[in-house]
């Protein structure tokens, strides 16, 4: 019979090499107890400002992650069985979803999933390995934790040890979950929100139209030009920064900033009202408005964070039953270095500007992103996320960046996930890594181990704080 026990090694995804291991594992203890900051995600503000009782292990641990679901969508199984696009499963659904991922536990293997489940089973005191014969008793144990006010989002906020928390919103957003939290004398941690404008700038989507309507509606600006567009972006963004908002989120299929004429812009959007602009116009006006971002960014202080080349929704019969935003999006390949050129030429080396640069494409991360970071002071280096967090792209990114742009211009690890408990997880593999790491430049003599310890408290706490101005 299998081996039906789980304990997760004190050092797993610490390097082989003895020598290089003990002083990856003194690095690793220095900063195993410093805070998180999280600077993009998207756990619901609204779980913590009322402080709701999660519902279920499943709606918990593997509906909101779309590393687990996909996996098991890949093995044939229906998303739907996840939870993934339906209501509120019933106890005897969510516990046949459990089994059904504890069945296909080896489809886990070799990825980081098994790393961040095994490590979330942990914090729930569960020591079994996820099988079919072990699935009910991982399942009572988790229920049963999450009956308590220890598993309660507040008390998990707490004990993750969270500096920061963002979120990602839409303009229209009223924050109220944000304003509760900073009205809330009983809490004392911080959630930000992030602008995240993506559907009011592609003008050729479906909803365009109406998504503008309701932007004036909001923001009390009137959109009927492209002048008062702007201003009602504007104005949002300023909403957003009295609640807190320290950056703005940008994700579309190529990162081209090339700017229009004044005149010519208004023509497009008025076009586009119409419902007339061509798909080459809405394309054209996306790219100028990036810039005008950019240039939003100098007056107001957001940092700009972005991270094109993706296909959205990928199979458009999943699209279709499910909707966005269920683990069907597919990375492309892009290009930075002309793309970004008239946004940094413009904005590049202004004192209120700061752009982190993500990526789903990682062959541009020596060729493009480190050579923008160590050369423009407005740019970092964005941490591999998205289909790149994981071990080996994780080691890979710091290889093909650190020589062109240093520790110093990258940003910090981003866990970008809605499965709240996945958070330390996700952040304690990218800690161990980054000692790996770090370790083997200390054992090749490139840093002396004082240095090393510097380096790696600066990757967890100093660098993202200096990167999204926190």
């Amino acid at each position: 019979m299998p081996d039906e026990t789980l304990a997760p090694h004190p050092d797993r995804l610490l390097p082989a090499d003895p020598g290089v291991r003990a002083i990856a594992r003194r690095l690793h203890a220095s900063v195993e107890g410093l805070p998180i900051i999280s600077p993009h995600g998207h756990v619901p503000a609204r779980w913590l400002s009322e402080n709701l009782p999660f519902a279920d292990p499943t709606s918990l641990l593997i509906t909101p992650d779309h590393y687990v679901t996909r996996l098991m969508h890949a093995d044939g199984a229906d998303l739907a069985t996840f939870g993934v696009g339906a209501g509120p499963l019933t106890e005897p659904q969510s516990r046949a979803a459990f089994r059904a991922v504890c069945e296909r536990w080896s489809l886990t293997r070799g990825t980081p999933v098994r790393y961040w489940f095994e490590t979330q089973l942990a914090l729930f005191g569960v020591a079994l390995r996820p099988a079919a014969s072990t699935a009910d008793r991982i399942y009572d144990a988790v229920a049963e934790a999450l009956t308590t006010d220890a598993f309660s989002p507040r008390s998990l906020y707490a004990r993750f040890d969270l500096e920061v928390l963002a979120t990602t919103d839409d303009p229209c957003d009223d924050l109220a979950a944000h304003a509760r939290l900073a009205a809330d004398p009983t809490w004392s941690g911080r959630v930000v929100p992030t602008f995240r404008p993506d559907r009011y700038l592609e003008a050729a989507l479906p909803g365009w139209n109406a998504d503008v309507d309701r932007l004036a509606d909001v923001s009390g600006v009137e959109t009927g030009d492209y002048a008062g567009f702007v201003g009602a972006l504007e104005a949002r963004r300023a909403y957003f920064r009295e609640h807190g908002a320290v950056s703005t989120d940008h994700s579309h299929v190529d990162a081209r900033t090339d700017p229009l004429e004044p005149g010519e812009a208004a023509r497009i959007y008025a076009a586009a009202r119409r419902a007339e602009a061509s798909a080459a116009e809405a394309t054209a006006l996306r790219r100028h408005l990036i810039g005008e971002m950019a240039r939003m960014s100098c007056d107001d202080g957001l940092v700009m964070t972005l991270h094109p080349g993706v296909r959205r929704n990928h199979h458009l019969p999943t699209y279709e039953r499910y909707g966005a935003d269920v683990g069907t999006d597919i990375p492309v390949a892009v290009e930075y270095t002309d793309a970004l050129r008239p946004m940094l030429s413009r904005y590049g080396t202004h004192p209120g500007f700061q752009v982190v640069l993500f990526t789903l494409d990682e062959t541009v991360f020596s060729r493009e992103v480190a050579p923008l970071a160590g050369f423009y002071p407005s740019v970092y280096a964005g941490a591999p996320w998205w289909f790149l967090d994981a071990p080996e792209a994780i080691r890979r990114y710091r290889a093909a960046t650190t020589e062109t742009a240093g520790f110093a211009k990258t940003s910090g690890f981003v866990d970008d996930t809605r499965a709240f408990c996945s958070i330390p997880a996700r952040h304690d593999l990218s800690r161990r890594v980054d000692a790996g790491f770090v370790a083997g430049l200390v054992v090749e003599h490139r840093l002396d181990e004082d240095e090393a310890y510097e380096v790696l408290h600066d990757l967890v706490v100093t660098n993202p704080r200096r990167a999204f101005r926190l």
